[in-house]
């Protein structure tokens, strides 16, 4: 397994570093929240693993024509960026590892097993790099993904008519991507409504493949969900009564950073007393009060791939007896669907495993109903380079499949919200989670709280 290479530092995490002084009312010393083990912000995946991908990728093609867009650069002075910096489109980066804008990636494959693979890249302009950074030359972008034909973006649109030409000739399919983004390139439109071969969408070919990790893969999710166990801890020994939701998101937020993490995967969820019960909420406004519940739903982004763990902890540092029941019959219905996560299951197995527990053990803490009756979404999700990543959930798990489990009781008259999730790996036997080092039995939390 390819070992990636991290500086242990000991780097404390300041509330004040976190570019949320702790206000007055919090009543919190700047005092060290957390520690966090830095690395290199970014490992690319080497030009053999990127070969190996494409060459899975031509297999499961069989015959036909594949091509690919790259994401577009976007434009500061017209867009609402949150984050400066450009991020590839998930299936182009995953089959050329290569950060360019406004590329193209074009794969033949012909009826009698011959292929080939081009990539297209825009020509460098010394001018405009001195805004934007260097890109790189032909040759660098061949070195950086192992492809031997690149060439400029503007011979890109003679060689797939050339070759959606051929398909139509043999026979064989055009694979491209049917995504919103992709309907709306002009280019991309009008080779493809020229052509007479037949059009399918290039994106399940590439989800399947995603589905199933490779070592470098789980290399890089490993990290991204150390690095959010690391900030849930964090956040867990920094919280106090009377901090505002914001506050502690910055905490989460500083450790990804000082982590590694370049990004977050999706906004970060810090509700609390009434925001608990709100699956999606993302403001991060309220002030924190004694007696409430935070739930805390975060992913750091680490080299393309994403984490996505889940904490729900009494603001104050110790449950109510009334939180720790519903609690504690979150945790175990959530144990009982990672215990059937094995090879040979589905998605399906492990929400009826959680659901029929949290069913049968409720007793009367949710009243005249069940507690299922509260648990409002799904078991989980596939992760990876998309927080909800791509792949068909009816899919029978396979060893290198991640997924996240994570049941949740939501009762919106107390307020009182509970949400764990955590993230899992297929494995030949069955199971292994990935993100244990954030601690999740409710007497871990409350002793971590108290130091």
């Amino acid at each position: 397994m390819l070992r990636v290479m991290i500086t242990k530092l000991r780097i404390p995490c300041l509330a004040a570093l976190a570019a949320a002084s702790l206000t007055a009312n919090s009543g919190v010393a700047q005092e060290s929240i957390g520690m966090v083990e830095a690395s290199a912000p970014y490992v690319a995946p080497s030009s053999g693993v990127l070969a190996a991908r494409r060459a899975e990728l031509i297999d499961s093609i069989g015959a036909g024509v594949f091509f690919l867009r790259s994401s577009s650069a976007r434009d500061l002075e017209t867009e609402y960026l949150q984050a400066s910096d450009f991020r590839q489109e998930n299936d182009f980066f995953f089959l050329t590892g290569i950060e360019v804008a406004d590329s193209w990636l074009l794969l033949d494959v012909r009826p009698d097993g011959e292929s080939s693979v081009s990539l297209f890249i825009p020509e460098r302009n010394p001018a405009r790099e001195q805004w934007t950074g260097p890109r790189p030359s032909l040759e660098m972008a061949a070195a950086i993904t192992g492809i031997a034909d690149v060439q400029v973006v503007a011979e890109a649109e003679p060689a797939a008519r050339a070759a959606f030409a051929h398909a139509a000739e043999a026979g064989i399919p055009v694979f491209v991507p049917q995504t919103q983004w992709a309907q709306h390139d002009s280019m991309l439109q009008g080779v493809t409504s020229d052509a007479t071969a037949e059009i399918r969408d290039a994106g399940p070919l590439v989800a399947q493949l995603r589905l199933v990790k490779d070592d470098f893969e789980l290399e890089m999710l490993q990290r991204a969900i150390d690095i959010t166990a690391a900030a849930q801890r964090a956040a867990m020994r920094s919280m106090r009564p009377g901090m505002y939701e914001y506050e502690t998101e910055a905490v989460i937020e500083y450790n990804f950073r000082a982590g590694g993490a370049e990004r977050v995967g999706f906004p970060s969820i810090v509700g609390s007393g009434p925001n608990s019960v709100v699956l999606h909420y993302d403001r991060s406004r309220r002030q924190m009060e004694a007696g409430d519940l935070v739930v805390m739903d975060i992913g750091a982004e680490y080299s393309y791939y994403t984490a996505d763990v889940t904490r729900t902890v009494p603001v104050s540092g110790t449950f109510t007896d009334r939180q720790r029941e519903i609690y504690n019959l979150v945790l175990a219905s959530q144990q009982a669907g990672i215990d059937a996560v094995r090879p040979g299951a589905t998605m399906r197995d492990v929400g009826q495993a959680s659901r029929e527990y949290m069913r049968d053990h409720s007793g009367d803490l949710c009243g005249s109903r069940t507690c299922d009756a509260y648990f409002i979404h799904g078991i989980g999700h596939w992760l990876g380079m998309d927080v909800h990543d791509v792949g068909n959930y009816a899919t029978p798990f396979a060893p290198g499949m991640v997924l996240t489990v994570e049941p949740g009781i939501y009762i919106a008259e107390e307020n009182l919200g509970v949400r764990i999730e955590d993230d899992v790996l297929v494995t030949e036997t069955g199971s292994r989670v990935m993100s244990s080092s954030a601690p999740r039995n409710a007497d871990e939390i409350e002793a971590l709280m108290r130091r």
